[in-house]
């Protein structure tokens, strides 16, 4: 009986190998597999940006998150405190975490770790603890690029500035494979490539790294040197309509996300208007100019130095009696501008500022940007029409300025403005006379002249034309007597103009607030600088030679910009 019980048992043994091997295999593996078997996610990552010469401005580093199953994690309970003082955090608070979320297969408890400090805790071994793969946005200028470039969110999509512009381009996608795992979940197998992942594009943009460190470390020492409130420069490439440099005070550092608030981080240069004061004069001689009334050898007669329109009396410093159109910008004469304004029709001036680009946005696509404000023609005044030569009842942005100085530089075309590196000048459109274009680049150079309101604008070695703009601020009620604006705007060199730029002083309150006197030197030396990086031959003679001020070398202005 006995050997019968143990035949019959060895036959039952030896039948149910047989059928777990023969018959039950394929079900089993199955089985097995779908325990084991994962979808791991395959990250990709962002594109790389850099700047027209291929200097790194924002890159992808490597970086792992910490994830748990919070059922399996429930069932180790005493390796909870190991877990929290792994990843520096409150036993209590993580306990909590994990029990109020048992229903979940997925929680982060740590997002963009080191790969080092990550192996570490995962190397605790405790169940339930995971590893992912992501990537981390490192901007190597930080705050020098700062409002430019924006920022990413924790999950690498862009959020600010050209990394949401060109977030399609610059996004990768992930790709995906399944894996079989140990009880551990460290991968021993790949099975197969469900996915590839798809690596973002690499953006190459007009930004010359050297220009914007130049602009960045002038116009910081000007904001602390004038005790202003806030400022911009934007220098563009005339030739090209590229923006070389744009930089804003105060700035942020995009590496650091509790700098990251909108008061800080807005692009001030696109987003933020103001009223342009005596700086938006040259568009509407331009006007003047281009309707066939006035050429450089008009005369207006300003006596008795006011002039009463409407209700309003528009007044110079003194009385400059008859003075030609150059002087009239040159003495930053209202009167004479006044003069101007008023015998033109207003629909020839609202086309020629509308051409020029301002009530609308610039060609850039920079999120965000501002259209300014000109209102039409239909609804100006004398009395507005007067005030407005005169910079006020219209507002601008600093790129929006700084386009129409280049739009006057390449003698009336205007180009697309680009954040982006372009390989040939765009045949852009044409928006008023070469002629009329030639005149006024002329007159300008009068206003950077000994006798001219913007002659701390010059350059040693360059001839440079441009206008000094001072602006009293908007304010409840009126205008502030006490808070300016200070702006200057130019293109250099005159004879054939290569860059042109705007300065933006937002309430100085050191004890200037002249256009000529707080924005005019930041443009000589922003512009100065910029023209002997680019190696831009000198149209005008300097004598003694000392007097030239050496150019910085790359490292002397980084290492400036970022104390």
């Amino acid at each position: 009986m006995l050997i019968t019980l143990l035949v019959g048992s060895a036959a039952g043994l030896v039948w149910r190998a047989v059928n777990l091997q023969l018959v039950d295999h394929g079900f089993l593996e199955r089985e097995g597999d779908a325990r084991f078997s994962r979808v791991a996610q395959i990250a990709a990552h962002r594109g790389t940006v850099t700047d027209r010469y291929g200097e790194p401005l924002a890159v992808s580093t490597p970086v792992d998150s910490i994830w748990v199953n919070p059922k399996e994690l429930a069932l180790a309970t005493d390796q909870i405190p190991r877990l929290a003082a792994a990843l520096h955090q409150d036993r209590q608070e993580l306990a909590r975490r994990i029990t109020s979320n048992l229903e979940r297969e997925f929680l982060y408890l740590a997002r963009h770790r080191q790969p080092a400090e990550a192996q570490q805790i995962k190397a605790l071994g405790i169940p339930g603890v995971y590893l992912s793969r992501e990537y981390r946005r490192y901007y190597p200028a930080g705050e020098v690029t700062g409002h430019i470039l924006g920022f990413t969110n924790v999950d690498d999509a862009g959020q600010e500035g050209l990394e949401l512009a060109f977030d399609h381009w610059l996004a990768g996608e992930d790709g995906a494979k399944r894996v079989i795992q140990d009880r551990y979940g460290r991968t021993v197998q790949d099975v197969e490539s469900i996915r590839p992942a798809r690596p973002g594009r690499d953006l190459v943009l007009s930004i010359d790294l050297r220009i914007q460190y130049l602009a960045y470390r002038e116009l910081k020492a000007a904001m602390r040197d004038q005790r202003a409130r806030a400022g911009s420069a934007v220098v563009l490439d005339v030739t090209t309509g590229e923006v070389l440099a744009m930089v804003n005070q105060p700035a942020y550092n995009p590496n650091d996300r509790e700098q990251m608030i909108a008061a800080t981080y807005r692009n001030r240069a696109a987003t933020d208007i103001f009223e342009p004061g005596s700086s938006i004069k040259p568009f509407f001689v331009a006007a003047g100019l281009a309707s066939g009334k006035y050429d450089d050898r008009s005369i207006i007669d300003t006596s008795p130095g006011f002039y009463k329109v409407g209700v309003k009396i528009f007044e110079d410093e003194r009385n400059l009696g008859a003075i030609n159109i150059a002087t009239v910008l040159a003495k930053s004469s209202n009167v004479g501008m006044a003069h101007i304004a008023l015998s033109l029709a207003p629909q020839l001036i609202w086309s020629t500022l509308t051409r020029l680009g301002f009530g609308q946005v610039t060609t850039s696509g920079y999120p965000g940007e501002s259209a300014g404000l000109l209102a039409p023609y239909s609804q100006w005044r004398p009395i507005g029409i007067a005030t407005m030569s005169h910079g006020y009842g219209l507002s601008v942005t600093p790129l929006q300025l700084a386009h129409a100085y280049a739009s006057i530089g390449t003698l009336g075309i205007a180009r697309p403005v680009s954040f982006l590196r372009v390989d040939a000048a765009p045949a852009g459109e044409r928006v008023l006379d070469s002629r009329v274009c030639r005149e006024l680049v002329g007159m300008l150079e009068t206003v950077v002249a000994a006798e001219g309101t913007g002659k701390l604008a010059a350059i040693p070695g360059y001839r440079v034309s441009g206008k000094t703009g001072t602006a009293w601020k908007a304010v409840a009620g009126g205008y502030s007597t006490d808070q300016f604006m200070a702006v200057f705007g130019g293109v250099a060199p005159a004879t054939e103009p290569r860059l042109a730029a705007v300065i933006v002083i937002d309430e100085p309150s050191a004890g200037l607030h002249h256009g000529g006197d707080v924005a005019a030197p930041v443009f000589s030396r922003v512009i100065g600088g910029a023209l002997r990086l680019l190696a831009v031959a000198p149209d005008q003679a300097v004598s003694p030679p000392e007097e030239l001020p050496s150019s910085p070398a790359v490292g002397d202005v980084r290492t400036a910009a970022l104390r």
